[in-house]
This record gives structure tokens, C-alpha cells and sequence, in this order.
């Protein structure tokens, strides 16, 4: 079993859990957790950390603008699987003040509950390239451009290609769904 398709495995295993956190401090929390996973190698572990959020019309003197809420201010769900030292990673971070659960003890939410929190499942795609192949560009700013792997990020789902342009060749950042095999 090749190392992406146990994470994928681990990945289907995990569950969502419920931390709350200081009001206002959702997003420092989702960030510390991500750097602390990818600082400690604990990916195989904590797969995602998400703070729900709505957008809506909000009308100021007579301009709308479309802004974003939390959903559940003071609270973020992290997809895990519950160890000791996840428990440990995610209880510690600076801003947590526990799992939602008795006496700390994380509770998984319901596959029902985590469709009615709007949070999306991301489906690590398999990607059918790998370095050094010619790509065409499908979407953005560079669509139909062709251009050379040179390096894939299978976490961010994101590939570096060198794109000619202007007779130059332009390093770009794309996201797996922009490009496809030539």
C-alpha cells in the first residue's frame, strides 16, 4: 500500500470533532493547529481543520456587500483521528479551551450532523501526473496555455508549472483542477 493511499484510508476513518474555543480566536486556532500537524508530521492524524462560515448581504449607506460570518462563533470542528497525542496536540493549542464532550472526552459528530454544518468532505483526487510532464492549462488567467511540471503538493492540491510566456519560462502555482495531461 502505497503512502497516499493510507492516508486516504486513515482519512475515511477519521471523524469530525467539536473544540471549542476563545470567542474570536476560531481562525488563530484553526492556523496554530495546522502549523503545530504539519510541524510535528501528525498528518496521518489531523486531516482538516475547518471554521464554518455563511456569507450574506450586509447594506451601508446604500452600498451592498457580501461579507462572511462564523456560524458557530467560538467553536471549530477538526477532522481527526483521536489518539493521545492528537488529543494532547489540539487540547494544548493556544486559544482551546477543550473538546465539546463530557469532562473533555471529544464526542464524534453524526454523519447527519456534519452534512447540516455545511462542511464540505475533501476528496484527495488521484492525479494522473507527476514531474516533468507537458500539461495544458484549462482554466484562469493561463488557460490554454502548456507548460512543465516542476513540482506537485499533493496536501494543498496544488502543482508549480513553467509556463512560456512571452518567450520567458514563468514558474505558476495552479490547483490540480486547472490542468490536465496533454
Amino acid at each position: 500500500m502505497t503512502e497516499i493511499e493510507n492516508r486516504e484510508k486513515r482519512a475515511q476513518e477519521a471523524k469530525w470533532y467539536v473544540v471549542h474555543t476563545y470567542s474570536g480566536h476560531e481562525n488563530k486556532v484553526r492556523a496554530n493547529i495546522e502549523k503545530m500537524v504539519e510541524n510535528r508530521g501528525m498528518k496521518d492524524d489531523i486531516f482538516e481543520v475547518a471554521v464554518p462560515t455563511e456569507e450574506y448581504m450586509d447594506t451601508k449607506s446604500g452600498k451592498k456587500k457580501v461579507k462572511e460570518r462564523k456560524l458557530f462563533p467560538g467553536y471549530v470542528l477538526v477532522k481527526m483521528i483521536v489518539n493521545d497525542e492528537s488529543w494532547y496536540l489540539v487540547r494544548n493549542t493556544r486559544g482551546v479551551t477543550g473538546f465539546v464532550g463530557p469532562a473533555s472526552k471529544p464526542i464524534p459528530l453524526s454523519d447527519e450532523e456534519v452534512k447540516a454544518l455545511g462542511v464540505q468532505e475533501t476528496i484527495v483526487p488521484t492525479v494522473d501526473f507527476k514531474e516533468q510532464d507537458v500539461v495544458k492549462v484549462t482554466s484562469g488567467p493561463f488557460e490554454n496555455f502548456m507548460g512543465t511540471i516542476e513540482s506537485i503538493n499533493m496536501d494543498k492540491r496544488k502543482v508549480k508549472v513553467f509556463v512560456s510566456m512571452f518567450g520567458r519560462e514563468t514558474l505558476v502555482e495552479l490547483d490540480f483542477e486547472q490542468i490536465e495531461n496533454n
